[in-house]
C-alpha cells in the first residue's frame, strides 16, 4: 500500500477495505486461523471500525473469514477437502473456458493473454511471489473473458479468488511450472485448437491440484490426474 491511508481515499471505503483485507488473506499476511480484531485493523488501515465490520461481513460471505458467536472473526482455514472440491470445479469450468476461448479467439484476446504471460514471466524471474499469484489469477480471468460467455464469467471471478488463496500457498514451487503451462495453454488458444486448449487447461489444473495436495500432505483422490 502507499503512504496514503484508506481513510483519505475517494473510493468507497467498504470496497477499499474489503479489497485490502482480501489481499492480506490471499498473500498470507493474515494467516489462516488468525483472529481479526476490528480496532487493530481499523487503525492499520486508517479508517473507522464501521467499514472494517462491513468488510468482514463481505469476506465471510465469500468464505475467507469465519465469524463465531463470542469468538469473533478469524481468517478461515482452507482444508484439503475444500481444496479438492475447488479443483474438481476448476477442471470443469476452466476446461470449458479454454475451449470457448479457442473457438472465439481474436487478435485482441490473444494479445491480452500474451501480455499477462510476459508480465508473469518477469514476476517469476524476479521472485515476486505476490505478483506471480496476482498474474496467475489475471491470466485465468483473461481466458474466461476471451470465452465470451456471460454465465461463465459470473462463475469465474469468485472461483479464481478462492483458487488464488490455494496458489499462494505453493507459489514458490508452482510459479515457474504455472508460467510454462500457461504458455502452452495460450498457444493452443491462439491456434484455435479447441480440443487441445481444453485438454491443456485440465492438465494445468490437475498439476496445480497435485502441488496443493503435496503441500498439505495429502495424496490426490484421482491418481490419473
Amino acid at each position: 500500500m502507499s503512504d496514503l491511508t484508506l481513510g483519505a481515499a475517494h473510493q468507497t471505503l467498504r470496497d477499499e477495505v474489503t479489497e485490502e483485507l482480501r489481499r492480506r488473506i490471499l498473500s498470507g499476511e493474515l494467516a489462516q486461523g488468525e483472529r481479526l480484531v476490528e480496532d487493530r485493523l481499523a487503525a492499520s488501515l486508517g479508517v473507522s471500525r464501521n467499514p472494517v465490520r462491513e468488510s468482514i461481513r463481505v469476506l465471510a460471505a465469500e468464505g475467507f473469514i469465519q465469524v463465531a458467536p463470542r469468538l469473533g472473526a478469524t481468517v478461515a482455514r482452507l482444508s484439503a477437502e475444500e481444496g479438492e472440491e475447488l479443483f474438481d470445479v476448476r477442471m470443469a469450468v476452466e476446461g470449458l473456458a479454454a475451449r470457448l476461448a479457442a473457438r472465439k479467439r481474436t487478435p485482441a484476446s490473444a494479445e491480452r493473454l500474451r501480455r499477462v504471460l510476459d508480465q508473469a514471466k518477469e514476476a517469476v524471474d524476479g521472485g515476486r511471489l505476490e505478483a506471480v499469484a496476482d498474474l496467475n489469477t489475471a491470466f485465468h480471468l483473461a481466458v474466461g473473458e476471451a470465452a465470451g460467455n456471460s454465465y461463465l464469467a459470473l462463475m469465474m471471478k469468485p472461483m479464481l479468488q478462492r483458487a488464488q488463496w490455494v496458489f499462494s500457498q505453493t507459489a514458490a514451487v508452482r510459479g515457474p511450472h504455472s508460467w510454462s503451462e500457461h504458455l502452452s495453454l495460450y498457444e493452443a488458444i491462439a491456434a484455435g485448437d479447441e480440443d487441445e486448449a481444453q485438454a491443456r487447461a485440465i492438465a494445468h489444473v490437475a498439476a496445480a491440484r497435485r502441488s496443493f495436495l503435496a503441500a498439505v500432505g495429502r495424496s490426490a483422490k484421482h491418481p490419473n490426474d
